[in-house]
């Protein structure tokens, strides 16, 4: 199992039913990348592919129960690296750090909002 493999499934226990394009944009990769990896994951059991309800040229991507204790044991491996990366700090900086880091998302997200006709700014200059 990559990490990749492993974001996929991550993003599918939150959000079941996304389509590839949208797990592709989450992910920040290609579309064919995606499609590349849920052939993998379906291979093995752990993905299948649905019909869209409303559009048949589309694909719903769900996890199977076959993932379930996978899943499990992504969780346990998040939560202890969690406590590795953590646990010398004290709860005030683990507050802080969590502010620090949800507004910075936060102003990221109004930014794009309210400036996404403006995408020349995020380009790098040649």
């Amino acid at each position: 199992m990559t990490r990749a493999q492993w974001g996929i499934l991550i993003r599918l226990e939150e959000q079941p039913g996304l389509l590839q394009k949208e797990l592709a944009d989450l992910l920040e990769v290609e579309p064919i990348t995606v499609a590349r990896l849920i052939d993998r994951l379906e291979a093995r059991g752990m993905v299948e592919r649905r019909p869209d309800p409303m559009d048949r040229r589309c694909w719903r991507l769900h996890l199977t129960d076959a993932s379930r204790p996978l899943m499990s044991e992504i969780d346990t491996q998040l939560g202890e690296l969690a406590g590795i990366t953590t646990n010398s700090l004290d709860d005030s900086t683990l507050n802080n750090f969590h502010t620090a880091l949800s507004t910075m998302r936060d102003a990221i997200t109004e930014d794009l909002a309210t400036d996404s006709s403006d995408s020349s700014r995020l380009t790098p200059a040649p």
